[in-house]
């Protein structure tokens, strides 16, 4: 049976008003979002022709202090902006029961964009980064399972550096987003 996220639907807040309430990390998330170009017309051309669809529906669950909602997002905002698929964006505080359906190796890891049909249905999800830069942190969690180990702390902060490594200089991660949510887009 597929998870039901009806009682969320127009309960979040538009990218729009995210982007306004944002208390921290405003400018970064700006700066990404402006950085931002499609890859080819091709692929402009396969979200704009979403727009036909009046089935699907978005959630995003984010918050403005964490580092890849603050990468991520933009690019996530931007794609959608063509498919004029309804977009919310669930605060991960105030939807914390949400977030709990859509852990991330058993952790509360954002953003989570939720695709949903009319009813509510999942039809699938991304997140929380791309997946060449989520097999670090997979890796990382199998090889660290005890987080009260003593060089616990030492060993996360290696990995967020190789994280970063593989999010690269610029916008080349964009281009991989993209690409993911195509892919999952392509199946529903």
């Amino acid at each position: 049976m597929s998870t039901n996220v009806s009682a969320y639907l127009n309960k979040g807040i538009s990218p729009q008003q995210f982007i306004d309430g944002m208390t921290r990390n405003q400018q970064a998330f700006t700066d990404w979002s402006d950085a931002f170009e499609w890859e080819s017309e091709e692929m402009s051309e396969f979200f704009s022709s979403l727009s036909f669809r009046d089935d699907l529906r978005c959630l995003i669950l984010a918050a403005d202090w964490c580092g890849d909602v603050i990468r991520n997002v933009p690019v996530v905002f931007k794609a959608l902006e063509q498919t004029a698929m309804p977009v919310e964006v669930m605060i991960i505080e105030q939807f914390p029961e949400l977030m709990d359906q859509f852990l991330t190796m058993g952790g509360r890891a954002i953003p989570v964009v939720i695709f949903a049909d009319t009813g509510g249905y999942v039809l699938g999800h991304w997140g929380p980064r791309p997946k060449h830069v989520q097999a670090v942190m997979t890796q990382f969690k199998l090889d660290n399972p005890d987080r009260e180990a003593a060089d616990y702390q030492e060993k996360i902060a290696v990995a967020r550096q190789e994280m970063g490594r593989q999010y690269g200089e610029g916008t080349g991660y964009q281009k991989t987003i993209v690409a993911e949510l195509r892919e999952l887009i392509s199946g529903f």
